[in-house]
């Protein structure tokens, strides 16, 4: 078990949302040992719970002071509204963990009208493996905890993407059709650090477009792909806006992108390792509390930066390459940017051991 940076509320209740196998069940129990523990996903309390979510304060002995965990709350909706009643009647403190709040939304409830906070977890994070981290593992096989620490991590992805992306989410009534989800997320995985262009994706699976901006709107919900927007701050010239797609996770990216003998190692690896720096920058954005806006930028001209980094108090402009030199036109899309945007600090992250200092 790694360290994890997420902080949290001392005194009031809490949300802990973030896709599935990213260790909220298991970070919650071991940080809070003395918890109740409600869980969800075992079959006799959803039963009992479901048909009576009343019974929940039953379940917590009188004069209780420590926290409440309700794991996978999404699958009671109703619940909320008995753990309102009993944040304000007995004062309880609940911490509720789930893959998304969409089914709660959908659902009809409120997130306890604003008196818990909502927070988020990611895969595993270079900062929180420190010396443990293995940068080549990483690229291949992600930072979802079971797949890094796993001895064949292909066999969890390959289960993840069948047994959760395709018929956990067919079983909860998100999609109708299986087979043409399974065949958007191959054409998904083509869009990997691309300019987002539903109408190719939806050709490319042989699914309608509304079905498919639906299935993107299910990614994005259930935290399972990431949309960066274009930077378009004071612009002199108007720029490209369609957003950049994302699978939150470089391991997933690659269990979902189809590879064989005719296709070049670098058309997985470099999507892989921009996807692999942007969970990172997220996690670590979302965790320190930095409240930075995350995009990338995109010229009239077509001169392009990864990741841009705009907050109160900070500017930066990243570009990501797995090349081991520095090229001139490695730079060319920074040197761009800093004509527009003078103020930016710009960084360039490459597969070299040398670092590099250059004047704006």
């Amino acid at each position: 078990m790694y360290a994890r940076i997420l902080s949290y509320p001392e005194d009031s209740s809490f949300f802990l949302f973030g896709p599935r196998s990213t260790g909220k069940s298991t970070w919650v129990q071991r940080q809070f040992p003395p918890a109740l523990f409600v869980d969800l996903l075992k079959a006799s309390v959803f039963t009992r719970l479901s048909a009576e979510p009343d019974r929940l304060g039953k379940m917590i002995p009188d004069g209780f002071s420590d926290r409440v965990i309700i794991d996978e709350i999404q699958k009671i909706p109703p619940l909320l509204d008995e753990v309102h009643r009993l944040i304000e009647t007995r004062r309880l403190r609940f911490i509720l963990t789930g893959s998304s709040p969409r089914k709660l939304r959908r659902g009809g409830v409120n997130l306890l009208g604003g008196r818990a906070l909502t927070l988020r977890m990611y895969p595993l994070t270079a900062a929180e493996l420190k010396s443990s981290f293995d940068f080549k593992r990483a690229l291949e096989y992600g930072l979802i905890p079971p797949a890094y620490t796993a001895e064949d991590p292909r066999d969890f992805l390959e289960s993840y993407v069948q047994v959760y992306l395709q018929e956990e989410i067919t079983q909860e009534g998100l999609i109708r059709n299986i087979g043409s989800f399974a065949r958007f997320l191959e054409s998904a995985s083509f869009s990997q650090g691309s300019i987002l262009n539903v109408a190719t994706v939806a050709r490319d699976c042989a699914v309608p477009r509304k079905t498919v901006e639906g299935y993107f709107e299910i990614l994005n919900d259930l935290h399972i792909a990431y949309y960066l927007p274009i930077f378009q701050k004071r612009a002199k010239r108007k720029s490209q806006a369609h957003p950049k797609f994302y699978f939150f996770d470089a391991g997933l990216f690659r269990a979902l992108r189809p590879f064989g003998p005719l296709d070049a190692q670098w058309e997985a690896t470099g999507p892989a390792l921009e996807t692999l720096v942007l969970q990172e920058i997220i996690a670590l954005n979302s965790y320190l509390r930095r409240r930075y806006s995350i995009c990338y930028w995109r010229s009239k001209a077509k001169a392009e930066v990864d990741f841009i980094l705009y907050g109160e108090k900070a500017f930066f402009a990243i570009e990501v390459t797995g090349a081991n030199r520095v090229r001139e036109g490695d730079i060319a899309g920074l040197k761009a940017f800093l004509k527009e945007y003078p103020q930016a600090e710009a960084f360039l992250l490459y597969g070299g051991e040398e670092r590099y200092y250059e004047d704006k």
